[in-house]
């Protein structure tokens, strides 16, 4: 199963930069306050405890988190909602764009023009969703055959190995008891969530394509609202 390219090591390269910079605070406190609206006890809410340990793996302070937690209780805070949109990039990929808001009159102008300015267009809902499944994916530090049967004794569905990592994936409603699962097998989880993983991917050769792609999925990852950038495309090696 592909859908893992140039793209993901690059925001997980940027993921780092940003977590000094503080700049990933605000995702991450939007995260935990969604996933709370389902219970503000992570220990009965996995999404919550999952949102809680990605937030802690960006060395995010806990007093942050708690203050994201107690949103879903301050009836004066105004709430935030869950949006996607869906678009075509350069090179006919498709991308699905996840937000986090508290304005959709302010997220869907401002996903609009990070996308037209860099050769990018809105599309209309249902156009691009189809071309993806929802899924977990768990990153895991091991390599090597025996890690990959373990991992596949869990319960994951299918895994790769990447860059001296297990990129694991999961049917969407069991991430958090296959997590669970290979950390009681003793193996470390770097982290784990839920993603639109492409059915097939679109091949991209021509270097200025790929440029042009890379300018567009850096302009939307950037802007507040935007929790996660998806997209079908992959890199000829």
């Amino acid at each position: 199963m592909s859908g893992h390219s140039k793209w993901s090591t690059i925001k997980r390269q940027k993921e780092a930069t940003d977590a000094k910079r503080g700049a990933a605070f605000t995702k991450l406190g939007n995260q935990i306050a969604l996933s709370a609206k389902g219970g503000t006890d992570p220990s009965m809410n996995s999404a919550l405890a999952l949102a809680i340990e990605k937030a802690k793996a960006a060395n995010m302070p806990l007093a942050n988190i708690q203050r994201a937690i107690d949103r879903v209780k301050d009836k004066s805070a105004v709430a935030l909602e869950e949006v996607m949109y869906e678009a075509y990039g350069p090179g006919s990929i498709g991308i699905i764009v996840e937000a986090a808001t508290d304005n959709k009159n302010r997220t869907y102008p401002e996903v609009r023009t990070a996308l037209t300015k860099n050769g990018g267009t809105m599309a209309d809902p249902g156009s691009v969703a189809f071309q993806f499944t929802r899924k977990g994916v768990i990153r895991v530090k091991a390599s090597g055959e025996d890690a990959l049967l373990t991992i596949l004794d869990c319960g994951a569905e299918d895994a790769v190995e990447e860059e001296g990592e297990m990129i694991v994936y999961t049917v969407a409603n069991e991430l958090a008891k296959v997590r669970q699962a290979i950390k009681d097998a003793e193996l470390e989880i770097i982290d784990a969530e839920l993603q639109y993983v492409p059915n097939s991917t679109i091949e991209i050769s021509d270097p200025e394509v790929e440029r042009k792609i890379m300018k567009i999925m850096d302009a939307l990852d950037e802007l507040d609202d935007v929790s996660n950038v998806h997209s079908n495309f992959d890199i000829a090696k």
